[in-house]
């Protein structure tokens, strides 16, 4: 009958059961070239019997090498952040490792605390979603490798994971224009993070391929890439005079584009028929409501899982040179963008 984890089955146990000693049994899991055939064959069977668990812990620490790496992300509850968090997590059980998780809600305090945290025990590496202090935060907490994934921290020579976020915005832009929208405007997050700046770009770079000027009353900043600042900003591009009041919507992120979509409904503006309206990224709610959402998809779980495994190979490596992958995304088309409608003049591109 086996024995239960909870149990602790111990290699001393299965050198009592075994009749050999315990460093026999020791040499047969780790180095079964040095143990006779029929003596490695009895303990697998006994361990496999006991239901033995190794001490992945303890064998990380008689090496001196930790098997924990520490994850820092902005918002558990936003779901591109959850399934990036996912893609470390399938990694490091493949790799025996075990993830430290930390929850900023953007907020460098917070992010400031579990660094401290991380500083205080043995941990083997980081994979961090960077804040706007994480450049000078990484520099006085973190010892070990750091890999940045969905933002860049601005530290030389970091190993970072990121979406095309230029390319990605460009293609939502060319994508309403060609449905024949000229007031395109965007609900943007802070130029102070990567990812904001980056789409930014993108927007800017899409209006002026398309031959369209852009009115900067178009560019509402998000406070915080929240719903309620989603909701705040749309509320300002609703306040515009009916002749500068853009036709369509291009939104920084899932939250943001939730709160866009509320104030949308509350104004009882309706979509895709007086408002189209592009989100980044592709969360399940976006494909149920009605109608469903056309979106810039980010391959969340593949950065995360490309994140842990660039920082196994800094662990094993620390010299390695500072790399800055970009992933492609994906453009989706929904019931959320259609043609500019009849009857609704386009402003002047000179603007």
């Amino acid at each position: 009958m086996r024995q239960s984890i909870a149990e602790s089955v111990t290699l001393s146990d299965i050198a009592e059961r075994a009749q050999v000693s315990t460093s026999t049994v020791s040499r047969a899991l780790s180095h079964p070239d040095r143990v006779a055939r029929a003596t490695h064959e009895r303990i697998l069977r006994i361990v496999e019997e006991m239901n033995y668990q190794p001490n992945v812990l303890a064998r990380g620490l008689r090496r001196r090498q930790s098997t924990i790496v520490g994850l820092v992300i902005a918002d558990i509850l936003n779901d591109f952040h959850a399934t990036i968090a996912k893609g470390v997590q399938d990694a490091s059980y493949q790799r025996g490792y075990t993830v430290m998780f930390g929850n900023t809600d953007e907020d460098p305090m917070r992010e400031e605390r579990f660094l401290q945290a991380l500083n205080q025990h043995r941990f083997a590496g980081l994979i961090i979603v960077p804040t706007e202090r994480s450049h000078e935060l990484l520099k006085r907490y973190v010892r070990t490798p750091v890999v940045e994934v969905d933002r860049a921290s601005g530290r030389e020579d970091a190993h970072v994971i990121l979406a095309d976020n230029v390319a990605s915005s460009r293609g939502a832009i060319a994508h309403l224009a060609g449905l024949g929208h000229t007031r395109i405007a965007t609900v943007t997050g802070s130029p102070s993070v990567t990812t904001g700046a980056e789409r930014l770009q993108g927007y800017r770079d899409g209006m002026c391929a398309a031959g369209l000027a852009v009115d900067p009353e178009w560019i509402a900043p998000a406070a915080r890439h929240d719903e309620a600042s989603g909701f705040e900003a749309m509320q300002h591009l609703l306040h515009l005079p009916v002749g500068r009041r853009p036709t369509a919507v291009f939104a920084f992120n899932n939250q943001v584009t939730a709160g866009v979509l509320r104030c949308l409904k509350q104004a009882s503006i309706q979509v895709p028929q007086q408002m189209s309206l592009v989100g980044f990224d592709d969360s399940r709610w976006a494909q149920l409501m009605t109608p469903s959402l056309t979106v810039v998809a980010q391959p969340a779980r593949d950065m995360g899982y490309l994140a842990a495994e660039r920082l196994f190979s800094l662990i094993e490596n620390p010299d390695l040179p500072g790399t800055v992958t970009r992933l492609v995304t994906r453009l989706v088309l929904r019931e959320s963008t259609a043609a500019i409608p009849a009857g609704v003049g386009a402003v002047d591109s000179s603007v």
